[in-house]
């Protein structure tokens, strides 16, 4: 289990844009990772979406459970002196199915599902209370920190 602290070690999103509060699992032998984040009212994205009903928005969950993996291409990489880091190359596919609200906690879990070079394959969820609230398909570029 990391901690904030240890997971600012790993990647380098900051508030208020580090969207992980912990990671519970890093298994390296099935390339998976799960994480959470606890959604609070005082969130900054709040105050504009939207004003007296508060709800994630849906580019901000999917940057969590890329976090997520982040960290898990960290660990991977095995050279802390010359970290990568994950960037987006594309998005192929996104499903939101219920809105998440303050007081919810996001539960992410991501996989690496193919790996060529530096081009990694993943998939993720977002749950809230064991209910998926969203799934992604997204490809990423493996570059130097």
């Amino acid at each position: 289990m990391l901690d904030t602290l240890e997971i600012m070690k790993r990647i380098p999103h900051r508030y208020p844009f580090l969207l992980v509060d912990r990671i519970l699992e890093l298994d390296m032998e099935n390339q998976s990772v799960k994480g959470i984040k606890n959604v609070t009212v005082n969130e900054e994205y709040f105050n504009g979406h939207f004003p007296g009903h508060p709800i994630v928005p849906g580019v901000i969950i999917v940057e969590g459970i890329a976090q997520c993996l982040g960290v898990l291409v960290f660990e991977q990489q095995g050279d802390p002196e010359h970290p990568k880091v994950p960037y987006f190359a594309a998005i192929e596919s996104v499903k939101f199915k219920a809105p998440v609200r303050p007081g919810d906690q996001l539960v992410y879990e991501a996989q690496i599902e193919k790996q060529r070079r530096n081009i990694v394959k993943a998939n993720g969820v977002a749950k809230v209370d064991g209910k998926v609230v969203a799934e992604v398909k997204f490809t990423f570029s493996i570059m130097d920190k």
